[in-house]
């Protein structure tokens, strides 16, 4: 995976699985195909001749961007998903994401409450879950998603104990 200016050095970053695109790809395709319904009713009533406001112009670009907006984001999926990636360090695990912003999450062991996973409907059929780590701070939204099963509970296994090992010594 190629290195991002602001990943630290050193570090071999591990990738979540490929399935995690059809994950967000069923995410995408129910909320884009509601929005462009949405969008597109004044549109419908407009030539069904039931309205005569809106405009047809404006009737026609409102759903029109909606649908090229969601075409845009269909394609960055499979980019985004490639993002994000996790690395096990001594005294801490880093996360990260982002394309155009992006991001890299530090979280100490010590500073981990509890180690949580979640599955949906869809992870669980295709074998997948999100790893979930809470903090002390309320603002810390550190999850790993799109992991296959296995490798979540090996993780929360190891990090719940690395953070049990390091709130002893505190």
């Amino acid at each position: 995976m190629p290195t991002k200016a602001i990943d630290p050095p050193g570090i071999t970053w591990l990738r979540v699985s490929p399935k995690y695109v059809t994950v967000r790809l069923v995410e995408w395709a129910i909320g884009n195909v509601i929005a462009v319904a949405v969008l597109s009713l004044p549109l419908i009533l407009v030539l069904q001749g039931w309205w005569t406001w809106p405009p047809l112009w404006l009737a026609v670009t409102v759903p029109s961007l909606m649908l090229i907006l969601a075409v845009w984001r269909l394609v960055l999926i499979p980019r985004q998903v490639r993002a994000i990636g996790y690395a096990e360090r001594d005294d801490d695990l880093l996360i990260r994401g982002g394309i155009f912003f992006q991001r890299v999450m530090v979280v100490p062991y010590g500073r981990m409450q509890y180690v949580d996973i979640g599955v949906g409907p869809l992870e669980r059929w295709l074998g997948l879950c999100t790893l979930k780590l809470h903090t002390a701070s309320a603002g810390t939204n550190a999850q790993i998603p799109g992991l296959p099963e296995s490798e979540g509970a090996r993780l929360r296994e190891q990090l719940s104990a690395r953070g049990e090992a390091r709130l002893a010594g505190l």
